[in-house]
């Protein structure tokens, strides 16, 4: 089984630092739909891992959240791709949890869900946050410069050797072409 983790938010869809908060909200960022589904047809299970701390915020609740994940599934599936699960974390940036990137908690839930190691599984953010959660579990961090990725970028400690691309889709041509990104 080939799999691989997308962040969601600047990633997917454009990102905003008021959140995503209703799925009038959530607009898919240039080619990201159909890089998914150029995933799928390379043989690869699509997993989104998000932090969506608005939750815990209390800017939207779970039900508004399944109804942005809704448009982003119909979205997708239109495109002719499919995301096979979302893992998220709901809690706040304060929280100690062991879920909110860039603590490895999904992506070992992922790994539990899935009975599989990650190491060497593509995982694609745009925040240095998903690149170090990919890295503690073995997982290969690709950035893209979409949403944060060009201030990522730009301020430092990216992993070394971490491959970067304009956005989702050159990340999927790359990886596509080569059997692997970087």
């Amino acid at each position: 089984m080939k799999l691989i983790i997308l962040d969601r938010d600047g990633v997917i869809n454009h990102d905003s630092d008021q959140f995503i908060k209703s799925p009038d909200e959530w607009k898919p960022i240039a080619g990201s739909l159909d890089a998914i589904a150029r995933l799928n047809q390379a043989g690869y299970r699509v997993v989104v891992a998000t932090n969506q701390s608005g939750l815990g915020r209390g800017l939207f609740c779970m039900a508004m959240l399944n109804q942005i994940h809704a448009k982003m599934h119909k979205l997708v599936g239109q495109a002719g791709g499919r995301i096979d699960a979302v893992f998220l974390c709901p809690h706040p940036a304060d929280a100690e949890c062991d879920c909110r990137k860039p603590k490895p908690g999904l992506f070992r839930d992922i790994a539990k869900r899935y009975h599989t190691d990650l190491t060497g599984v593509p995982a694609i953010g745009d925040a240095l946050r998903d690149l170090q959660a990919a890295g503690e579990v073995g997982a290969k961090p690709i950035l893209v410069r979409t949403g944060k990725g060009a201030r990522t970028l730009a301020s430092g400690g990216v992993p070394e050797g971490t491959p970067v691309y304009a956005d989702l889709a050159e990340a999927v041509t790359a990886l596509t072409r080569s059997g692997e990104a970087g």
